[in-house]
Parts: structure tokens; C-alpha cells; sequence
């Protein structure tokens, strides 16, 4: 069944249409759902111009921040902002399914080929998918479940541990209110896990907590604090809820009353989560640290259950399995004829001999072929062969399988793209720097491509017309002017031994 805004079929069959980037996805869908209200679409120039002045929007409503969206200018040189029936523009999901259609009221330029459109949004057909949509439920639905009387609402854009579950529990009982779980499911949350495996962690430890209703919400992070804050604060209202609980380093304000508790620690004595300060020091056991957690995870070690539920300890471990048995990105960057490929392909072969892992080589004719076919040297193709490579990597390593690829990937950001990408897929991603200098590179040159760049033959090559970002994240550098082949892959396969990816291996006698 469908609430959707159905326009003219010609009208949607011509339309230009557009994805939005992920955050502006969330944005969009908190809108149709009206946990934006009164928000009924993207901000104007009127409208940003009135929040810079008096916090309000053009027409007085108080809203906290800015919610705009960008699109590629050449999609506004085609639209008629006169005519309503020519300045209509779908929004898309990253499958290309339309989402809503935008009716551009306003656009003006917003950086290097793009261009911020404001104006109202209705819903095509019946919105996204994804997992857990049972939970999506828009605050109308939400606040028609909720019992009568004080609701606390809690963010969980993390795992929920112990010591969180006893602030929970303990705040639910002093107010005497129904419990709101609001799950933040449009990226990856402070915790950096998937979307669905938060909403499972939380599932878990469901036992753990007073009754409570569950939400997934398309809340995402923007990078400023306050901002999420007071978004977050705007959208748990929208839901029902009155007492909000912060359970991590961010505070939400701006609506619902905020409720910080205090910090809790392990009593040894008896097995209970009290108050720090009540606690004697030899008796005290402070809660581990994401890095703490993500430490014995990352080592096969179990949870401990004096933290952990052992519920939510199985859904993390199935979710960041060892590093041995996680999948793994190792992408090598440098000049052409750096030694690259060469150690490249004598860690795949290496890691292949032992057989402890699946390994998938990205490099070659197999990549040229499959993947780069008809791109150019140009700076826009280089970071789409990046972005290509970094994407069948990336689901090498979703499947716990190693990706080893080595373009020259001569630009921080598209290196910084694939890095995320692994990350995203629950990979593990290793940069090496070949950096080996460009006149040793030059005087190698078995292709001959620095000649024929020299001579003019051949525009954008690295390191004579085109610059190489030099990485400043890299996790493992070598210099092929200064080692053998053979001790450049022996260092990286120390290198992944150390830090775990690989099982350490005896040497023959």
C-alpha cells in the first residue's frame, strides 16, 4: 500500500533524475516521514538566509539547522523554474528506484559543478528498502504505540554493554517512563558497524532492558556535533519522546529534556554497575573502551561477560571476526615502474602457497580489460578506475576473502574512497606506499611511458604532467631503490603477520 504522490507519467518520464548522497538520503526520508515536520521539503536562500539571521525559517517556523541539497548543475540548466511541470526533478535511491519528486522553486550555485536546489518533496511509490524495514516505521505510527505519559528516548548509535543497559534501566525506573530505542541505521554510526548489525546488537540485549519499543531511524552524522545534536533532539520529539538519555561523548539538546547520566563502573563485590564514586578503588572496574573492545575482537578473544551480554558479545564477534579470518584490502599506491605490481603479486603468491587465505589479485591485463576498458588519463576517469578497483575489492573482503590491487592511484581522496569502502564492508584495508623515487622509476621505465612523456607522446602521466598526491595515511612505505623484490614482500608479510591477518607460520629448519 502506498501514500505516494503519483505524478503525470509523461512528467516522471522525462524528469531528470538524480541519487543524492547518502546523507541527503536520510535527509530526504526524514522528510516524507515527517520526522522533519514541519519541514515539507529542502531549504531555499530565503530560508537559509532567515536561519543565519533569526534561527527560523523564511515563513517564522523555528528549525534548528540547515537541510539543503546539492545536484549537478547541468541537471539545473535543464529545468524551467517557471513552469511546474518542467522543474521537476526524481530523487533516486543507489539502485536508481525513484524515491520522491522534488519541485525546484530555487537553485543557485554551490561549489565546482554543482549547484543547491531548494523546494518541496512528495513520495513516489512506497519509499526505500533495505533490511529491517519493519522497524521504519514514521512517528505517526510510532507515537500511536507509545503508552500515555513520560517517554525516554534513547540513541543507540552503538552497541549496547552493561554499563549502558544499568544508565538505561536506572533512568527508565526514576522517571517511570516507557522506553523509545531510536536505532540510527543510514551509515555506519560512532561504533563504525553496519547499519543492520547495530540494529541486531541491540535486538540482543533486549532481554537486558525495560519494555521498550524499537525504531529505525534514518539518522546519519554530519560532522558537527551541535548540529547532529539538535537534529537529533528535533527528530526524537517528532517521535514521542520527552526525557532523552545521552549514552556516549555526544549530547543532544534542543527539544526533549537531556538526561546525562552518570559514569557507572563494575562493583566486584557483588557483580553490579554503581555509580563511580561509590565504588572503593580496589573494588572499582571501569568500562572498556571502544579500542579495548575492538582489540580483543580483532584477536579472537571473547567479550567478557562482566561488560557484555553474551548475546551482544556473539553478534560482535560475528561481526568483526578475527583479523585472521576477516576480510582484508591491501592497496598498494606509487609511480609507474615503483616495483608495485612486482610485490603485489609475490604476496598474493605467497599467501596463496599457504593457503590460510582467499586472494584476489586486481592488478594487470585482467583489470585493464574488465574494469578500466576506455578510460582516459584524465583526472575524473582516474578516480573512477580507482573507485572500481576499490569496489570489487571491497566485496572481495565483505566475503573474508584478500583483495591485493596496486593502480598508481595518484590522489588522496579517491585513495580515501576505497579505504572507506573496505571499511564500510567490514574489511580491514592496509595502504602500502611504494615510494620509490621518480628518477629511479624513470630509469627503469620498461614500457617506455616515461620517454614517450618526455617527448610529448603522452599527456597526464604521473610524475611528469600529472601530480602524485604523496600519502600521508600510508600504513607500510618501501623504497625498491634501497631493498630486493624479495624483501619488499617479506615486509609486508611480516607486516600482516604482526598485525594479525595472517597466521604466523614457522620457518623450516
Amino acid at each position: 500500500m502506498t501514500d505516494g504522490w503519483v505524478l503525470p507519467d509523461d512528467v516522471l518520464r522525462d524528469a531528470p533524475a538524480y541519487t543524492p548522497r547518502p546523507f541527503e538520503l536520510a535527509d530526504l526520508e526524514l522528510i516524507l516521514s515527517e520526522a522533519y515536520a514541519p519541514l515539507t521539503g529542502f531549504h531555499t536562500r530565503a530560508d537559509l538566509a532567515s536561519l543565519r539571521g533569526r534561527g527560523r525559517l523564511a515563513d517564522g517556523t523555528a528549525w534548528p539547522v540547515p537541510v539543503t541539497l546539492e545536484v549537478p548543475a547541468g541537471l539545473v540548466a535543464g529545468l524551467d523554474l517557471t513552469n511546474p511541470l518542467l522543474r521537476v526533478l526524481v530523487l533516486t535511491d543507489p539502485e536508481g528506484a525513484p524515491v520522491a519528486a522534488l519541485e525546484v522553486t530555487d537553485a543557485w550555485p554551490s561549489r565546482d559543478g554543482f549547484s543547491a536546489v531548494g523546494g518541496r518533496v512528495r513520495r513516489l511509490g512506497d519509499g526505500t528498502g533495505g533490511p529491517f524495514q519493519r522497524l521504519r516505521r514514521s512517528p505517526a505510527e510510532v507515537r500511536a504505540l507509545l503508552p500515555p505519559g513520560r517517554v525516554l528516548g534513547v540513541i543507540a548509535d552503538r552497541p549496547l554493554h552493561r554499563p549502558q543497559l544499568a544508565q538505561i534501566a536506572h533512568a527508565a525506573r526514576t522517571l517511570a517512563a516507557h522506553l523509545l530505542i531510536l536505532i540510527p541505521v543510514a551509515d555506519g554510526g560512532v561504533s563504525g558497524l553496519p547499519p543492520e548489525v547495530l540494529v541486531r546488537t541491540v535486538f540482543a540485549a533486549r532481554d537486558r532492558m525495560p519494555p521498550a519499543t524499537l525504531v529505525a531511524v534514518p539518522l546519519t552524522r554530519r560532522g558537527d556535533e551541535i548540529r547532529d545534536a539538535l537534529l537529533r533532539a528535533r527528530v526524537a520529539a517528532a517521535y514521542g519522546v520527552t526525557h532523552l538519555l545521552s549514552t556516549g561523548e555526544m549530547l543532544s539538546g534542543g527539544g526533549p529534556r537531556v538526561l546525562v547520566p552518570r559514569e557507572l563502573a563494575y562493583d566486584n563485590r557483588d557483580g553490579q554497575w554503581r555509580w563511580r564514586d561509590d565504588i572503593p578503588p580496589r573494588n572499582r572496574r571501569l568500562a572498556l573502551d571502544q579500542e579495548e573492545i575492538d582489540d580483543l575482537l580483532d584477536r579472537g578473544f571473547p567479550l567478557p561477560e562482566w561488560h557484555t551480554p553474551p548475546a551482544v558479545a556473539r553478534e560482535l564477534a560475528r561481526a568483526r571476526p578475527p583479523r585472521r579470518h576477516r576480510g582484508l584490502v591491501v592497496f598498494f599506491t606509487g609511480l609507474s615502474g615503483s616495483g608495485k605490481s612486482t610485490i603485489a603479486r609475490g604476496v598474493a603468491d605467497a599467501l596463496r602457497e599457504s593457503g590460510d587465505r582467499t586472494v584476489t589479485l586486481l592488478d594487470g591485463d585482467v583489470v585493464r580489460r574488465e574494469l578500466s576498458a576506455g578510460l582516459t588519463f584524465s583526472k575524473t576517469d582516474r578516480d573512477r578506475n580507482v573507485r572500481r578497483i576499490g569496489w570489487v575489492a571491497s566485496e572481495v573482503g565483505r566475503h573474508h576473502g584478500v583483495a591485493i590491487c596496486c593502480p598508481i592511484a595518484p590522489y588522496a581522496q579517491a585513495r580515501a574512497v576505497a579505504r572507506q569502502m573496505a571499511n564500510d564492508a567490514g574489511a580491514g584495508f592496509l595502504l602500502v606506499w611504494v615510494a620509490t623515487p621518480l628518477e629511479v622509476c624513470e630509469a627503469r621505465d620498461r614500457k617506455g611511458l616515461y620517454a614517450k612523456a618526455r617527448a610529448g607522446q603522452l599527456t597526464g602521466m604521473t610524475g611528469i604532467d600529472d601530480p602524485y598526491e604523496e600519502p600521508t595515511d600510508a600504513d607500510l612505505v618501501l623504497n625498491t631503490s634501497e631493498m630486493s623484490i624479495e624483501q619488499g614482500v617479506q615486509t609486508v608479510l611480516q607486516h600482516l603477520t604482526e598485525t594479525g591477518w595472517v597466521e604466523p607460520r614457522l620457518k623450516p629448519a
